[in-house]
């Protein structure tokens, strides 16, 4: 099968995964209103055909928080992507590298960060969520410390949110025998994901936290530690003990209200991503890119704002920029790729998306990054 677009990605890995692992990257939560309007809201968004301008120079670069990218967008953080493919985050980080631009490594990672730091360094920033266990987030925060510039917190989680495609698809089911048999039923159906994850892939944990979970299996491992330690007493005031620890820029991962927006100004961050999680939080909440305008102006320049939700191509770039946002953070379209095939496929997705959003710049008449701004948008009458 050919591969023009991320779509064409996602069908790959449709067909590569075993389906309690294609569901959980393309799931959301409840009935998945939100996840669709993420994608619906930002193909909505008309921008202005501009003419007759010199776009023979074009300039993607931009600098985020002290690190100059090729363009202005980062690999989202990413749970488990070790099994869509062998040691996928080190995969993973290699094609982000190679194109310019930062990988975000999530705490619920299968390689560790410094398996991923040692392969790759110099690319990965940190996704970290506040956890009950106090000295493994000190750990977690020294260990970072040592290897990324930049902390993404996410805080939109104190409880999981309702993914009903996860318990369907035996990979979250209450029953574990019964899930069990589900997944193994799954796997036995996919022979080229059982020898290059399930075989060549190993060791199958979570490699954050592999000095405090029990090693009894990969799925068992993770839900176990979300479900003991997501914290659901966190407040604003919390980050000022993230800040005791960590000394480089702190961005807030979760944030859809203007009002939040002000709250991590004056709590100290220096950043935020304006995400609903990809839709797999709370559904119903509006999309990403319908908050994004508003925080914006809530938080002008004071606050490098982020945005995630919905971006499957270069033109989604565009327009998330558009509304405001400083740089893109892409979840599921590079887990796609990786899924489908590996570095080859996320250092693919990256070039389409630079190319893409090459074309889209050239027709509304930018030619640098800091040109993109509101007036690209079409204003209802």
């Amino acid at each position: 099968m050919s591969t023009a677009a991320v779509s064409d990605y996602r069908e790959l890995a449709r067909r590569r995964l075993p389906r309690f692992l294609f569901d959980y990257i393309d799931g959301g939560a409840y009935d998945e209103v939100t996840l669709r309007r993420n994608v619906a809201d930002l193909e909505a968004i008309a921008l202005r055909q501009r003419v007759l301008r010199d776009v023979s120079q074009l300039d993607l670069g931009t600098e985020l928080f002290g690190q100059r990218l090729s363009m202005p967008l980062a690999l989202a953080p990413v749970g488990l992507a070790g099994m869509y493919a062998r040691r996928g985050e080190v995969q993973a980080a290699r094609a982000a590298k190679a194109a310019g631009v930062a990988m975000c490594l999530s705490t619920v990672a299968v390689c560790s960060l410094e398996e991923v730091a040692q392969a790759v360094p110099g690319v990965v920033w940190f996704q970290l969520y506040m956890v009950r266990d106090r000295a493994f987030m000190r750990d977690m925060l020294a260990r970072a410390a040592y290897h990324c510039a930049v902390l993404l917190f996410t805080v939109d989680l104190p409880v999981a949110g309702a993914r009903y495609r996860d318990a369907r698809s035996g990979l979250s089911d209450p029953d574990a025998r019964r899930g069990r048999f589900k997944r193994m039923a799954q796997i036995a159906r996919c022979p080229g994901w059982a020898w290059d994850v399930g075989v060549c892939g190993r060791p199958h944990t979570l490699g954050n936290l592999a000095n405090i979970v029990s090693g009894q299996s990969l799925m068992t491992d993770f839900f176990a530690w979300t479900r003991e330690n997501f914290d659901a007493t966190v407040t604003w005031k919390d980050i000022a003990w993230i800040r005791e620890h960590w000394q480089g820029p702190i961005v807030i991962k979760g944030v859809l209200d203007p009002d939040d927006a002000r709250a991590a100004l004056e709590c100290g961050a220096d950043g935020i991503v304006v995400s609903n999680h990809g839709g797999r939080q709370l559904d119903g909440t509006p999309s990403s890119a319908t908050a994004l305008p508003a925080i914006v102006e809530a938080v002008g320049d004071r606050l490098t704002v982020l945005a995630d939700g919905g971006v499957r191509s270069g033109l989604d770039v565009l327009r998330m920029l558009a509304l405001g946002a400083r740089g893109v953070l892409i979840g599921r379209a590079w887990a796609y790729a990786l899924s489908a095939r590996g570095h080859a496929g996320v250092a693919h997705v990256l070039r389409l998306l630079e190319e893409e959003m090459r074309v889209a710049m050239a027709l509304t008449g930018c030619t640098r990054v800091e040109d993109i701004s509101g007036d690209l948008l079409v204003r209802p009458p």
